[in-house]
């Protein structure tokens, strides 16, 4: 399909999603006797800082090697999933190979000349496996669980507003309104301000309230007539906004940033919109765990990886909790693809198939069932689930 250097899915062609073309293709691939390995990575700047990601890939590299033999494969297959592996290795070597996003895809499998990389906007967590297939439930989630945001970038006089998506930011038409020139208020040459300065500062508070009125209402009315997943405000009084927002979007409000409307690029736009987008994901998993752990009394709340398996085999699982340090070999079991920690569980369900790591192949299960999946970092939350966990949609 492409050379050892990989093809890299930039941009969308023709009004079509960045991703649509290699979904499309990737579907498509019959590896036939061989064995397709995909690898899932973060790059935050938490991972980049010091080759963390490197030591990372190093890690899972050298845990699939370890575990190859539980798959049962011919010397041949295995030999060659091996020096997949260590392509992959060797193109994430060198920085010059990553994308500026903050997560990357790569599918290879020698025997059918595959070798393609993704750059993708975020990354549920690093995940290396070896299948039948290319694993790209991920790569269809993206831009569906990413949405649209609206990010407003304002100070005392003016608004530019964007369109922001997993992988492009657009600017939208802005706004500019009437302001006093000067910043402060000079008395009269006997040094008696009076009323004056009273009258002065009340017309700034009116300005200002103006115009954060008039930002409130062109939000509205552009999530009216193409509905946004969140808002952003962006600005040094960005937070003076959230009063004149109305309800239905300050439901959606998911942070502010700090940005110059006369500085702002598309560029740092969209990468202060990821930072607080990421800042509310974290604070959004805490609350689920919350949630979760106040359920499990109730029954709509399960936590371990045994009864989550089981509801997720079931359809029930509603979100998917993962504990971002969760490690496990299990299995498939033959007849009913139903994933299990032990052989005996596939009894009257066909023959198991050892899996590397039933925690990645949970959330790929998941994903194929629309299920919302949130792996959880911040470390008190993610210590409290046992590996995997969830909210039920029915017990």
């Amino acid at each position: 399909m492409s050379d050892a250097k990989g093809r890299q899915t930039r941009g969308a062609l023709n009004g079509r999603s960045p991703l649509a073309d290699i979904q499309e293709r990737l579907t498509e691939v019959r590896p036939g006797k061989h064995r397709v390995v995909t690898c899932y990575l973060k790059l935050e700047p938490r991972d980049r800082s010091r080759g963390k990601y490197l030591i990372k890939v190093k890690n899972r590299v050298k845990s699939v090697l370890q575990a190859l033999p539980r798959l049962g494969l011919a010397r041949e297959t295995a030999d060659a999933v091996a020096r997949d592996l260590n392509r992959v290795q060797e193109f994430l070597r060198n920085p010059g190979n990553l994308p500026h996003t903050q997560g990357l895809a790569i599918f290879a499998c020698e025997g059918i000349g595959l070798f393609e990389t993704v750059p993708l906007p975020v990354v549920h967590r690093s995940r290396l496996s070896v299948d039948a297939s290319p694993l790209v439930r991920e790569l269809a989630s993206v831009e569906e669980e990413f949405g649209r945001l609206l990010t407003v970038v304002l100070d005392r006089s003016r608004a530019r507003f964007f369109e922001v998506t997993a992988y492009e930011t657009h600017e939208l038409a802005g706004l500019r309104s009437e302001t006093t020139r000067g910043k402060r208020f000079h008395a009269d040459h006997d040094g008696s301000s009076g009323w004056g300065e009273h009258t002065y500062n009340n017309r700034i508070r009116q300005e200002k309230q103006r115009h954060y009125e008039a930002i409130a209402r062109e939000l509205f009315g552009m999530d009216r007539r193409h509905p946004a997943h969140g808002i952003v405000l962006a600005g040094a009084d960005a937070g003076a906004v959230e009063p004149f927002l109305h309800s239905y979007l300050t439901e959606r409000l998911i942070g502010t940033a700090r940005l110059n409307p006369k500085e702002a690029t598309p560029a740092s736009v969209h990468s202060a919109t990821l930072a607080v987008r990421e800042g509310y994901e974290r604070a959004s998993e805490r609350a689920m765990v919350h949630e979760m752990l106040e359920g499990i009394g109730t029954g709509w709340g399960i936590n371990g990886l045994a009864p989550t398996l089981k509801a997720l085999a079931r359809g029930q699982v509603r979100s998917l909790l993962v504990n971002s340090d969760a490690d496990q070999p299990g299995f498939r079991c033959g007849d009913s693809s139903r994933l299990a920690l032990t052989e005996r569980e596939c009894r009257g369900e066909g023959d198991p198939v050892p899996v590397l790591n039933i925690v990645d192949d949970a959330i790929e299960e998941a994903l194929r069932q629309g299920v919302d999946v949130n792996v959880v970092y911040e470390p008190e939350a993610r210590d409290a689930i046992e590996g995997l966990s969830a909210l039920l949609r029915f017990r």
